[in-house]
């Protein structure tokens, strides 16, 4: 158990079973009574952000999380199968959890996945993947207004938003927690 001092931004706790990880956190000590900590706090199984006060006796539940590294190993369906680097076992997580993170999946990639209760609840991919572009419209000559992009697609039919001077067959970098282009690596 946790207890109200205890907490800070970016501590993981537990509410009425779900876990919880504290987003925003301010003490408040008001002129008269008990001190008081207001915080943001982000639901890891929903996403769903709350605002919730603590006075200083609570206690806080620490959550049953477990982060493993675990390597890709291939599709099945709309499920994802991954194994566990040190034991060899495999988890399956569904595409749902993964949203548009498993277009950025390739064979024997590390990630680390997130387990709370032994169910997978979140995935982290490494920051940053080198897709290929399969189609997208060549760049007018002239257009040269600042920020000016076109949508392209990659080899797994994911679209995003590329500058005019990305051609078919360019590779290019893409941040895996946005989901958008970051630079060009190489000219097809």
């Amino acid at each position: 158990m946790y207890s109200s001092s205890d907490l800070r931004k970016g501590l993981k706790i537990e509410i009425d079973g779900d876990p919880y990880e504290i987003v925003d956190f301010q003490f408040v000590k008001p002129g008269k009574g008990q001190a008081l900590y207001r915080c943001k706090i982000k639901n890891l199984l929903t996403g769903a952000t709350l605002d919730r006060t603590f006075r200083a006796a609570d206690k806080i539940g620490k959550p049953d999380l477990e982060e493993r590294d675990m390597i890709y190993s291939y599709p099945d369906g709309d499920q994802y199968v991954f194994m566990d680097a040190a034991t060899y076992d495999t988890v399956t997580v569904s595409g749902d959890l993964l949203g548009i993170r498993k277009y950025f999946l390739e064979g024997d990639m590390e990630v680390k996945i997130l387990f709370h209760n032994g169910r997978p609840i979140d995935i982290a991919l490494p920051f940053f993947v080198e897709k290929k572009v399969a189609r997208t419209e060549p760049g007018v000559r002239g257009d040269t207004a600042t920020n000016v992009t076109k949508p392209a697609q990659l080899e797994n039919g994911y679209e995003l938003q590329v500058p005019l001077f990305i051609n078919e067959g360019d590779v290019v970098r893409i941040d895996t927690r946005t989901g958008k282009y970051v630079d060009r690596v190489s000219k097809g």
